[in-house]
């Protein structure tokens, strides 16, 4: 039986109920209205004809291609769509793990990432390491591998921290695990939202990787539920397959047309986005130097979340637990985050920053802190 899902039982007592949501991890969301207006002429007319049957397991191969034109070397053959990166996620590592595998997980990480895993097989953690900007030790995993690994699992750009491998490093990794017949699940759901040059994905790079991504991150489009894995390994693709006939069996039809929108409209999307995560960087650049005394803080590398340090003596808790109590303004502590992998740090709080207009929240914030 699979533990308590921390992060989403702290949403749901404060996600909708908190004024502000200084935690998001997913960027700005369209409208309806402003997506559709996004449309091209083939993309208008799908929504408009739309009739609300079954779609197919694949996912629409209008969409797949979409996807397939994000990667350098996927073809709409390598994409299998899921309902949202939470069942891809779920799938690959229960239909393509067994119980006498072992698997590797860099920490922090999203829980999901290893506890499902820990649900299968037995799994190792490889910590980034924090005091070296979140960075990835290939050594450090090399280390952990055994016989029996049959999966590594990454994020990046990572939540919580924001971290983005070194090119050479990323090349490093994915290489060791293609030389060692070892599966690479890499999590890829805050790539378009770069602040410098993206990563080559790992479903471009290996042809046994796995590359996961989804409409809700970058996009800023979470209410479509509409993920998924490239792999160039169809053989891989199809026990995935196999296996979402248990779960959704195939995704929403209107949710598959509006994400081929967004995807054929890319672009502009992604660089709205990049736009605002841009323009909110200076107001938290400017909130924590307010406070030297209270946090350290650097921007993330990619994505649109940071995990800063809070150096205050009543602690991160009881900082993140009292500001949502009496000024309605939502972070997530440390306490999130943990593993049981690896040690991870105590004094961290997840941010966000792909959200419109976080001023009033950061004013807000202040004032508490200053009235402390």
């Amino acid at each position: 039986m699979l533990p308590e899902f921390r992060l989403e039982s702290y949403f749901a007592r404060w996600e909708f109920a908190a004024r502000y949501h200084l935690t998001a991890s997913d960027a700005q969301t369209l409208s309806l209205t402003e997506l559709l207006a996004l449309a091209d002429d083939d993309g208008r007319e799908r929504w408009e004809s739309l009739t609300l049957g079954y779609s197919e397991t694949y996912g629409l191969r209008a969409l797949r291609e979409a996807v397939a034109d994000t990667y350098d070397t996927v073809e709409a053959e390598d994409v299998l769509c899921f309902a949202g990166a939470e069942e891809a996620l779920y799938l690959a590592m229960t239909a393509l793990l067994d119980a006498g595998d072992h698997v590797v997980v860099i920490t922090p990480n999203y829980q999901a990432a290893e506890t499902i895993p820990l649900s299968v097989c037995e799994v190792s953690g490889v910590a980034l390491r924090a005091d070296d900007g979140w960075a990835l030790d290939v050594d450090a995993v090399e280390a952990e591998l055994r016989p029996n690994t049959r999966m590594v699992s990454v994020n990046f750009p990572n939540n919580p921290t924001g971290a983005v491998p070194e090119v050479d490093t990323w090349t490093r990794l994915v290489r060791l695990c293609e030389e060692r017949g070892i599966l690479l699940f890499s999590d890829e759901v805050y790539r378009g939202l770069d602040r410098g040059p993206a990563l080559s994905q790992a479903a471009d790079l290996s042809p046994t990787a796995l590359s996961l991504n989804v409409m809700s991150k970058a996009y800023g489009l979470p209410g479509l539920r509409i993920g998924w894995i490239a792999c160039r390994d169809r053989t891989l693709l199809a026990r995935l397959d196999h296996a979402k006939h248990y779960t959704s069996i195939c995704n929403s039809a209107p949710s598959e047309v509006l994400a081929l929108i967004a995807l054929r409209a890319r672009d502009r999307v992604l660089g709205r986005n990049r736009g605002i995560v841009a323009d909110n960087l200076p107001l938290f650049d400017s909130f924590f130097a307010r406070f030297p005394d209270l946090f350290e803080w650097a921007p993330p590398r990619g994505g649109c979340v940071a995990y800063p340090r809070y150096l205050g003596a009543d602690g991160v808790e009881a900082m993140c637990a009292d500001l949502v109590e009496q000024v309605g303004v939502l972070l997530l502590p440390a306490s999130i985050f943990g593993s049981e992998l690896t040690a991870t740090p105590t004094d961290r709080f997840r941010v966000g920053v792909g959200r419109l207009a976080p001023g009033e929240a950061l004013d807000r914030w202040a004032d508490w802190l200053e009235r402390r």
